[in-house]
């Protein structure tokens, strides 16, 4: 009897272990809802790519203090190191806007996904060329290797450049290298004769001693933009996010011209790999309200990919 009892009490305490926890499958089905949850949280938030360059500041610091998130929109930033990704993220649909160039999103259109550059970032590009080549002038290119992406401004910088010195354009090779921070890893290894690309990592190669040969703000040319997919942005609830983000990025611009990129520091190491040192070699830069491109560059851009 006694041993009869021991086995009741255990059964019971088995049978209360059971109900009062969640199963396997119950567990499975709980996380396949919070999946589905969160996906459907994603899909309904406004995202926007965006990379290890300076013409991003703006956002990262308008999400760090929240101000993307109001309490109506959810605006989400999804982080790539190249441009090759984040047109893959835009034209895949899984973001609804990028930080790139105008040379990029006439590509993109053409491509058959409407794109359209809402706002002009001021980002410029320079064309450095490695100290051990001993590059000083731009005919000097003839049979040297190019770092860059194509279908966008750098690949349009390399072309005038070539252009520009009577080169042949067979005996300058333009290399692809799309992540910016292994193309400039490549440069400060010496694995490359010259490299186009914007800040920081301009700056960062400049203060490694390599040239700068080209920079397009001396040539009027203004390229940088962020730009969203035209046909999900004519919804009623993605103009009002957009709207939202319009407002964040005008505060983040103005408190970056107000406080200086130093204020910001952490967000620069984080997420551009900015140290003290570079922080301090930056160029000074102001953070201009959400405009549009001139249309003299967007026709410069059409032009250039209509042509190659």
């Amino acid at each position: 009897m006694r041993k009869l009892t021991y086995l009741a009490v255990i059964l019971a305490g088995m049978t209360l272990v059971v109900s009062c926890g969640n199963s396997y499958q119950e567990q499975k089905r709980l996380s396949r809802m919070e999946k589905i949850k969160l996906a459907k949280e994603d899909s309904a938030a406004l995202k926007i790519a965006v990379m290890p360059t300076l013409d991003c500041l703006p956002l990262f610091v308008a999400r760090q203090y929240k101000w993307f998130c109001d309490g109506k929109t959810d605006i989400r930033l999804k982080y790539y190191s190249s441009q090759i990704d984040c047109d893959t993220a835009i034209l895949n649909g899984r973001v609804e806007g990028a930080v790139s160039d105008l040379v990029r999103v006439a590509r993109m259109n053409i491509l058959g996904t409407k794109i359209k550059a809402q706002i002009a970032t001021g980002a410029y590009w320079q064309l450095l060329t490695n100290r051990n080549s001993r590059i000083k002038e731009l005919k000097q290119l003839d049979d040297k290797m190019v770092a860059m992406t194509r279908y966008s401004v750098t690949d349009m910088l390399a072309d005038f450049v070539v252009d520009s010195a009577k080169l042949k354009r067979e005996k300058v090779f333009k290399v692809q290298i799309n992540d910016v921070n292994v193309r400039l890893r490549m440069m400060l290894n010496n694995e490359m004769d010259a490299m186009l690309v914007t800040e920081p990592q301009a700056t960062m190669a400049s203060m490694a001693k390599h040239k700068v040969l080209i920079d397009t703000r001396k040539m009027g040319w203004n390229m940088g933009v962020i730009a969203f997919r035209d046909k999900p942005m004519k919804d009623v609830d993605r103009k009002h996010q957009y709207e939202a983000f319009v407002k964040a990025y005008n505060q983040a611009c103005d408190s970056i011209n107000k406080n200086g990129m130093a204020h910001y520091a952490d967000l620069l190491e984080k997420y551009f790999k900015v140290d003290a040192k570079t922080l301090k070699a930056l160029p000074k830069a102001r953070f201009e309200h959400a405009v549009g491109p001139r249309q003299k560059d967007i026709e410069k851009a059409d032009k250039y990919i209509k042509k190659n």
